[in-house]
């Protein structure tokens, strides 16, 4: 559940936050590898979902090893 506007990311906040370009995440989209909404024509991004994600990124990285 989003309990503040915080908790939900635009691409913009998306790319500071992972430190990626706008075209990037546009790929990743593309593709369906970030979790992601469409809301009016707009991609959102919940904080929680993300960080997740990385993790999980991460943890299979790491295993791989």
């Amino acid at each position: 559940m989003i309990k503040t506007k915080e908790d939900l990311m635009t691409l913009d906040d998306l790319a500071a936050y992972l430190k990626v370009s706008h075209r990037t995440i546009y790929e990743w989209l593309k593709t369906g590898k970030v979790p992601a909404v469409k809301l009016i024509g707009q991609w959102r991004f919940k904080k929680e979902k993300i960080d997740s994600w990385l993790e999980e990124k991460t943890t299979r990285c790491i295993s791989k090893s």
